[in-house]
């Protein structure tokens, strides 16, 4: 008889990582981060240490297909992908007061994606180069590629700081990448479902996710309480940009102000 499947082992720096939350007033309030398309864990590590130290209970999990091999990633899903979310969402719920999710990039499409059909459980959504579609000329061609090579040219470590390289995959797996399309789709469709308080952070360049996609979402959703955060000094991985800095200070910030404007007789969140 065959034995078990051996289970692919993550590369060092690729696993999941999470953080309980401090003794103070924060300590309730959890952060679910999410990593992108081919991505890891590493790539929101920093924001997660970095809302760790602010008190805030973090969880990032790894998605089915990332951190082994490229080929791994042809074989998951997007119904994986959501599953894992939505479980380590579960997770964090089950020792939290209220629960935040930040998505990078497909990260931001899965966080959307939770928003929409658990509309009463997230408590807003925070989102860096959030993706729902591509305007790439090759883009119109990926049924065909799919079809005929299970790899493409790489998409990852598009950071503008020198020297910085993000922990992900060396070429884009293409029958992954018509998973992430329908993904895409889906959510696209459905983004009037979305109603909570939002935060966009996007590059103005970006040679993965174009800007125009937080247009998109930020029209699209019906969420009365909106931002929108232009970062001038970084691509698309901007978690470990030259504007990181500015993402997670302001993160912590917006989180802490709309946990106040939840509680009886707040004020409003600061909506500027």
């Amino acid at each position: 008889m065959p034995g078990p499947t051996p289970v692919p082992e993550v590369m060092p720096g690729a696993e999941p990582f999470s953080f309980p939350g401090g003794d103070g007033p924060d300590g309730r309030t959890g952060v679910l981060l999410v990593h992108g398309f081919t991505g890891t864990p590493m790539s929101m590590r920093p924001w997660g240490e970095h809302l760790a130290a602010e008190g805030f209970a973090v969880s990032c999990p790894l998605l089915p297909g990332h951190g082994t091999r490229w080929e791994d990633c042809n074989a998951s899903t997007h119904d994986q992908w959501t599953g894992t979310v939505e479980d380590a969402f579960d997770e964090l719920a089950g020792r939290c007061d209220r629960v935040f999710v930040a998505g990078l990039s497909m990260g931001g499409t899965l966080a959307t994606r939770l928003a929409q059909v658990r509309p009463d459980d997230v408590a807003g959504l925070l989102l860096v180069n959030p993706a729902l579609m591509t305007q790439r000329l090759d883009a119109k061609l990926l049924p065909l590629i799919a079809r005929l090579t299970g790899s493409w040219a790489p998409i990852a470590s598009d950071i503008k700081k020198p020297g910085v390289t993000e922990l992900a995959y060396p070429k884009l797996p293409t029958r992954a990448m018509m998973q992430l399309r329908g993904l895409w789709a889906t959510t696209r469709a459905e983004l009037p479902l979305v109603t909570a308080p939002t935060i966009v952070f996007h590059s103005a360049e970006d040679h993965v996710v174009e800007p125009v996609n937080s247009t998109v979402l930020l029209d699209g959703i019906s969420s009365a309480d909106t931002e929108e955060v232009v970062l001038r000094d970084s691509y698309h991985v901007a978690t470990l940009d030259n504007d990181a800095p500015l993402i997670f200070a302001r993160s912590a910030e917006w989180i802490r102000a709309h946990v106040r404007a939840g509680e009886p007789d707040a004020p409003p969140a600061d909506r500027r």
